[in-house]
Parts: structure tokens; C-alpha cells; sequence
């Protein structure tokens, strides 16, 4: 029996595996005993994690780690080189693809919520940024929260405001930056792409903890990166030249130490501020992973229903 293209096509794809969730939520590490189990490999879906020479500040995993389990994307451009969505999703690809047909468990694992749904959804085309307008914008979150800017964008894309979480500041910013700059609605972009460039069937898993405890996990986090050495890592990326004003260095960690460095803050304050910052990010993490309709809910210590949910979609004929 000749089946239907769709089907076909659906059976073509190859199946994967992601493990999202915010830091220090215990990604990695699970990721490593997953992929132990499963005979699985590692692909890495950080934003951060892809600049050499940002190791500490990233959490990017160990070298013991890495030589436990095969790790793909990690160490991929220097940190005064760009690299994006599309480019993350066009090196990605191919990877997944090799994995897949030595019959190998793919894993990609990360929290950059950008570059999963482009790998998993692809990206729509949309006019650039604008620096400018993008600065104006975070300093208006910063003054007055997401009320005026989540009201700002309803007034002019109201369906695109339905359909944001009015805490998701990337996504209104962006909407309200493409509106503006191109006089274009976000939503009919979105429709009219439909994220439905789909070349994978993937298991979305992110993690889940009691916010407490997430915290807290953030906090120690941050003190081990500083017995770890994340001022020296710091101070030797600027010693190799990397100026503080690029994306990479502005990065959560890297900029707290550079105020330190300058002496701008005491050690303290710039601790002070690396953890109340990166509390934030991971609420921002939780907000946008949230949105994600397929998104299975699952506590980072309870490995045995993990892999339970692995096996079944690996066998699953869908």
C-alpha cells in the first residue's frame, strides 16, 4: 500500500530529544545521564555556550562531561565573531541528521528558548533590528514594567498582544520593533510563516523545580563560578582583547565581573547583582517556555519517568 506524502514525509524525520528549561535548573547533568542510558549524543542549544573561551561563566559542561558523552555546538565561534538563530539552526541540522543515522538518541539541550523553536519550527524573515529603538524600549521595561509596552503593542497589533505573555519582553519588544520599523503587524508575519518548518519530530521536555529552590541553586551557582575562576576567565578574554561592548561580554556573569574589574563595583555588589540578574533571566526562561504548546513538565530528579517518556516517543510510530 502506497502510503500518503504526508505520512512519508512525517517518517523521513528524524526524532530527537530536547532537554530545555531555566539555569541552573540541572540541564546538563541530566542531559549526561540521559544520553548515557539512551547511547545518546549531545547537542548543545545555549547561546552562550557556542563562544570559545566562556566556559565558566556559561556553565558550559565539564571537560569530564564532554568526554563521557560526545557534545555537538559548543565552542563554535569566538566571542567577536556573530552568530545568531539561523545560523545556530543551519549548523544544527545537519549534526541532528548525522547522529540520527548512526542510529544514535539525539539530545539537544539548552535554555536559549530562541534557538529551539527556530530549530524545531524554523524562523520567519522580518526586517532587522534597530538598536536604537530596541535600547529605548528595555529602558522603558526598566522604568515602568511590561504594563505600557504590552498596552503599547495591543493598541497596535492586538492580535499579536493576545498572544503574548504580558511578561515576555523579547517577544513584545520585537514585536513592537518590527511594527515600527517596517509598518508591518508581528502577527500577520507569523501567520503568514505559520512556523511550520518542520524537519524534526522532537520530545520537548523542560524542567521544572519550586522557585525557592531554583534560587537557591542560582545562588550557589554563582559562588562556585568564582572559586571556579570566572574573574581570571574574565580578565584573560579582555587581556586577549575582546572589548566589554560585545554581545558576548554583555552576557549575564561577564559584565558583573568587568564592573568589578574596573572597579567600578566591590566583589560583593558584583556577586550581589550576578545572582538578583540571573534570577531574572531564569524567570524570563520560565515565561517563554511556558508559551511553548508542546512543552511536557517534568522535575529534573525524576529520571526514571524521563526516560519512561523517552523510550515510549523513540517507539512510538509518530
Amino acid at each position: 500500500m502506497i502510503r500518503d506524502r504526508e505520512t512519508m514525509t512525517q517518517e523521513s524525520q528524524p526524532k530527537i530529544v530536547v532537554i530545555a528549561g531555566p539555569t541552573a535548573s540541572g540541564k546538563s547533568g541530566l542531559a549526561v545521564d540521559l544520553a548515557l542510558s539512551l547511547s545518546g549524543e549531545i547537542v548543545n542549544a545555549d547561546s552562550m555556550q557556542v563562544y570559545r573561551g566562556m566556559d565558566i561563566g556559561t556553565a558550559k559542561p565539564t571537560a569530564e562531561e564532554q568526554k563521557s558523552v560526545p557534545h555537538h555546538l559548543l565552542d563554535v565561534v569566538d566571542p567577536d565573531e556573530a552568530f545568531n538563530a539561523a545560523l545556530y539552526r543551519r549548523k544544527a541540522l545537519p549534526v541532528i541528521a548525522d547522529i540520527c543515522s548512526r542510529g544514535k538518541t539525539c539530545l539537544v539541550v539548552g535554555g536559549t528558548g530562541l534557538y529551539i523553536r527556530a530549530l524545531l519550527r524554523g524562523l520567519m524573515e522580518a526586517p532587522p533590528s534597530d538598536p536604537e529603538l530596541r535600547k529605548e524600549l528595555h529602558r522603558e521595561w526598566q522604568r515602568h514594567g511590561p504594563g505600557p509596552l504590552h498596552e503599547r503593542l495591543r493598541n497596535i497589533d492586538p492580535v499579536a498582544a493576545a498572544s503574548i505573555h504580558p511578561n515576555d519582553r523579547t517577544r513584545i519588544i520585537r514585536a513592537i520593533e518590527v511594527a515600527s520599523t517596517s509598518g508591518r503587524m508581528f502577527s500577520d508575519l507569523t501567520k503568514t510563516h505559520g512556523f511550520r518548518d518542520l524537519k524534526l519530530r522532537a520530545l520537548q521536555i523542560c524542567l521544572h523545580m519550586e522557585r525557592d529552590l531554583l534560587y537557591e541553586r542560582i545562588n550557589k551557582r554563582t559562588q562556585q563560578m568564582i572559586s571556579m575562576g570566572l574573574i581570571e576567565e574574565t580578565r584573560a578574554l579582555l587581556k586577549n582583547g575582546y572589548s566589554p561592548e560585545l554581545k558576548p561580554m554583555k552576557a549575564i556573569g561577564y559584565r558583573h565581573i568587568i564592573r568589578y574589574l574596573q572597579g567600578k563595583w566591590s566583589l560583593e555588589e558584583a556577586i550581589a547583582c550576578l545572582q538578583r540578574d540571573t534570577r531574572r533571566y531564569a524567570k524570563r526562561q520560565l515565561t517563554w517556555f511556558r508559551a511553548e504548546p508542546d512543552a511536557i513538565w517534568i522535575d529534573p530528579r525524576a529520571v526514571d519517568m524521563v526516560l519512561d517518556k523517552i523510550h515510549r516517543f523513540l517507539a512510538s510510530a509518530q
